[in-house]
């Protein structure tokens, strides 16, 4: 990847987010609820927060651009690689379903990772695949995601435009675009979206993802219909974590199988319940899709390999003040670390407006498309090898 290096070793890296914690952070500190709605006592039921500001007490040491790479790097189990093994279409379709299962990850009540500024970047490769993302737009957010791994011909390129919306009882975070995982050596592109993220205040606080996934391979003619998130009784939540739908042959064909079960919770020898079970629905036959323990659990924080490879636009670089000042639980300097980016942020945004210019991606091509949606194409073909690795 050609840019600019920093020559500084001091970017920060911090435990991805899993099963078994959250990077040694408090996450329930005594009185959160009432000082996220004191956040939102002047905001108004449906207000975009897209522009709403917390203070640093409020973020994760992470930047979102983190957040979404590392659910295609940190993973225990290689589940990417699996969606290539298939014998054929349908076992390939299976996996690839598991594997988009497996980028939901738990997200702690009250924190939230960081707004990415304008042309920030994360670049990291785990064994053969190597993954970039930059930040394409500030306003409106759009992140773009583009992975390759050469050896197993596997392409990921995502497209994600975040729009948060106060309810008045909750925040719900719609993730707007699509991800597209090619499976080249097959000719197989598989679409599909995400799900959004809900932070709900009453009458329960908590953090749920939710909503309807959509999978498709239009090469296949195979699809899925994914639900994401529990039902309400109510008003409370009951198995917020689950996971339920069908595979199936469009057009509106009949369901070839069906899945359900809980994207947190894994197989035990006794029953495999607990985790994701698919059927067969010729056969009755019930065997496991998703194990989380197995993907999951006991991440491990990605390395800095090559420290003058890292790019100065790099989120562990951009941050790393910030980030140690949170880790550390000194606000103050949290506080005038995050004051400083923004208002070199705002500097710079001033002076290209005096002169007119226009920012451009580096690594990727924005467009906006007929219906106010955004779709990205990459730049180069192949991303280069990373100076950050995950293990």
């Amino acid at each position: 990847m050609e840019d600019e290096k920093s020559g500084f070793a001091d970017a920060v890296l911090t435990p991805p987010l899993s099963l078994d914690g959250v990077f040694g952070v408090e996450c329930k500190a005594p009185g959160m609820l009432s000082r996220i709605l004191s956040l939102f006592k002047t905001v108004r039921p449906g207000s975009d927060l897209t522009r709403f500001q917390l203070p640093p007490l409020f973020n994760m040491p992470k930047s979102q651009l983190q957040c979404v790479g590392e659910s295609v790097y940190c993973i225990s189990d290689d589940m990417l690689r699996r969606c290539v093994e298939g014998n054929n279409s349908m076992e390939r379709f299976k996996a690839v379903v598991a594997w988009s299962i497996s980028l939901i990850r738990p997200t702690p009540f009250g924190l939230v990772p960081f707004n990415p500024i304008l042309g920030e970047t994360h670049h990291v490769s785990k064994g053969n695949l190597n993954v970039l993302l930059e930040q394409v737009s500030h306003h409106p957010p759009v992140t773009a995601l583009h992975a390759t791994d050469v050896k197993e011909s596997i392409e990921l390129l995502w497209c994600h435009n975040t729009v948060p919306k106060f309810t008045g009882t909750s925040v719900e975070a719609f993730v707007n675009g699509k991800r597209h995982l090619k499976l080249l050596k097959f000719n197989e592109n598989y679409e599909m979206n995400a799900p959004n993220l809900l932070i709900t205040l009453f009458p329960l606080p908590g953090v749920d993802w939710v909503g309807d996934v959509y999978i498709h391979c239009k090469e296949s003619g195979l699809a899925a219909s994914v639900s994401v998130g529990g039902w309400s009784v109510f008003g409370f939540k009951r198995n917020s974590r689950g996971v339920r739908g069908k595979i199936y042959y469009e057009p509106g064909g009949q369901p070839i199988y069906e899945f359900e079960g809980r994207w947190d919770k894994q197989a035990t020898q006794r029953s495999c319940c607990r985790a994701v079970t698919i059927k067969e629905i010729g056969t009755g036959k019930m065997t496991t899709l998703y194990n989380a323990k197995e993907a999951i659990f006991k991440l491990k924080t990605p390395a800095l390999q090559d420290p003058k490879g890292v790019a100065k636009t790099e989120s562990a670089l951009v941050w790393s003040h910030l980030m140690k000042a949170i880790t550390n639980k000194e606000w103050d300097n949290a506080r005038d670390a995050k004051k400083a980016i923004e208002e070199k942020e705002r500097s710079i945004r001033r002076e290209r407006m005096k002169k007119g210019t226009v920012w451009v991606p580096k690594y990727f091509h924005l467009v906006k498309t007929e219906d106010n949606a955004f779709e990205v194409l990459p730049r180069q073909s192949q991303v280069p090898p990373a100076p950050i690795i995950a293990s």
